[in-house]
């Protein structure tokens, strides 16, 4: 029971991670007006980890010798 939990909630995660990317790489997002009131503190809270974990995840690799940061 337990790891099935943590297994949904590293997926919802690695979802909210991509939908971070297109964010940020395309200027789409989540259009929170279309949600009810009651859930769009919800799904922002799930976005906004998912952006925590995308900065954390990019740190993280920027200081491995394995990648270069390319601009």
């Amino acid at each position: 029971m337990l790891g099935k939990l943590l297994h949904l909630t590293f997926d919802a995660l690695l979802l909210s991670m991509v939908l971070s990317g297109l964010r940020r790489g395309s200027g789409l997002a989540v259009d929170l007006k279309s949600l009810p009131m009651d859930a769009r503190g919800i799904v922002r809270g799930w976005l906004e980890s998912g952006e925590w974990a995308m900065d954390f995840t990019t740190v993280v690799l920027g200081r491995s010798s394995y990648f270069e940061r390319i601009r």
